[in-house]
């Protein structure tokens, strides 16, 4: 399986750890979707920006 995530939220003023994270998924600006596999480095990355994101799958 693998996930479609969607960045719906502005990183402007978050920590420079979450922003890293949402660019090492391909996320840079609002509207921004990328398909990730699902395992453990990407439900890492997920939980730690979930905030920020939609998250479906695919």
């Amino acid at each position: 399986m693998a996930k479609e995530i969607k960045l719906v939220k502005s990183l402007i003023g978050r920590k420079k750890d979450q922003i890293a994270t949402a660019e090492s998924l391909g996320l840079r600006k609002i509207g921004d979707v990328t398909v990730q596999p699902d395992n453990a480095q990407t439900q890492g990355k997920v939980n730690k920006i979930i905030h920020l994101i939609e998250v479906t799958e695919k």
